[in-house]
């Protein structure tokens, strides 16, 4: 593992192809990708280098919180590749927080091996995304993906 990193690897019920769409088309970002009772509202989800991602994250008492950023990878079917640390235009963001990556390996019988990686600058901002629930709150949102892809 590198520095400050946090990461989920599991096997989810499901395509590449299937999962790529879940992560890449807002109305099905939406239903899946906060853990319930939050939900999330996507914005613009343009979905290739440098292309903008901003949503809103709500919680059940009318928290929220905004989430914009870009892509800097987009291979389709295998690997996404987001930050924080830009906005819309390659505009650098008030608070760079971590860049994601979403690794997916066809495992040949309809299943995929789904690795989920945080990576952040600091020590102190890795700590702060493991005390926010990373591990929880992104192995219960790849669990609401696996099931809800089960009926699309």
């Amino acid at each position: 593992m590198a520095k400050y990193e946090l990461s989920i690897n599991r096997i989810i019920n499901a395509s590449p192809e299937k999962i790529w769409m879940a992560w890449t088309k807002a109305e099905v970002v939406e239903l899946w990708f906060c853990p319930k009772p939050w939900h999330v509202k996507v914005h613009e989800l343009d979905v290739r280098v440098g292309g903008a991602s901003r949503m809103t994250m709500y919680g059940p008492n009318a928290e929220e919180f905004p989430n914009d950023g870009v892509f800097l990878v987009a291979e389709p079917n295998k690997r996404l590749v987001f930050t924080d640390a830009f906005i819309k235009d390659w505009m650098p963001s008030a608070r760079a927080f971590f860049v994601g990556e979403i690794l997916l390996e066809d495992l040949g019988d309809g299943t995929t091996k789904y690795i989920a990686t945080a990576r952040h600058w600091t020590e102190e901002a890795m700590k702060e995304h493991e005390q926010m629930g990373f591990h929880e709150g992104w192995n219960i949102c790849a669990t609401q993906m696996e099931e809800i892809l089960q009926d699309l």
